[in-house]
């Protein structure tokens, strides 16, 4: 099966010293991004708390300083877990094409060399990625609520969707360009969510979600030229 053939050869390469460049950058910033996320949520709640609170026609209202104060130590230890995986997935997207590179030069080295996505176009991928994740993720909230029984699967598959449409589009655009990804992504569209959810499943395990973003990637580079060798 393409699917895991992919998912196995990409497991294989995994100690390219490239693959760790990729990952020790990601991790990094993600904690850099993660920490300012923290402090500014802190300084925004200290700057809306003092010594007293007062409401219109209402007057002081002493108890909210305390509710502020401590939704500042729910800040600080719920942010970080929630934002971790759309956080780290977006900002280790970035450098992703070094992954796809690696693969392509040890599995396919007679293949002619691509211009590269300029490094600008990646960041603003990236972090439209990171929105697109965030604001899924925030609106599945809703979901996991009315189906709580459900919540793992709408996770897995919510996110299958989106991490096999971003990683496909990275591996398949530098070959064909982003329109001869879509029209590749639309036609193996059932493929590419199943590996998503392969993808996503991970996620829910706290470290290896790190490592999923060099994985998928590596993984879908694979599954690019297992897909379009037919139409090459």
């Amino acid at each position: 099966m393409i699917i895991f053939n992919a998912f196995f050869a990409a497991l294989g390469q995994i100690g390219d010293p490239k693959f760790r460049a990729v990952l020790l950058r990601g991790v990094g910033l993600t904690v850099v991004l993660l920490i300012a996320a923290c402090a500014v949520a802190i300084w925004l709640i200290n700057r809306l708390s003092g010594d007293e609170i007062s409401l219109p026609f209402v007057g002081a209202v002493p108890w909210l300083n305390d509710v502020l104060n401590y939704s500042g130590i729910f800040v600080v230890l719920v942010l970080p877990v929630f934002l971790m995986v759309p956080v780290a997935s977006a900002i280790t997207s970035m450098f992703l094409e070094e992954v796809a590179q690696a693969v392509e030069d040890k599995r396919y080295p007679s293949l002619p060399k691509v211009p590269g996505i300029p490094f600008r176009e990646s960041v603003i991928d990236g972090l439209g990625f990171m929105g697109v994740l965030i604001a899924a993720n925030l609106l599945a909230l809703i979901l996991y609520a009315i189906f709580t029984p459900l919540a793992p699967f709408i996770f897995w598959a919510m996110n299958g969707f989106l991490l096999g449409r971003e990683y496909f589009t990275l591996a398949a655009m530098r070959r064909v360009g982003r329109e001869g990804a879509r029209k590749l992504r639309a036609k193996h569209a059932t493929t590419i969510w199943v590996a998503g959810t392969l993808m996503a499943i991970p996620l829910s395990v706290p470290l290896v979600n790190l490592v999923i973003p060099i994985i998928g990637a590596a993984t879908f580079t694979h599954i690019y030229h297992k897909l379009a060798r037919p139409i090459a």
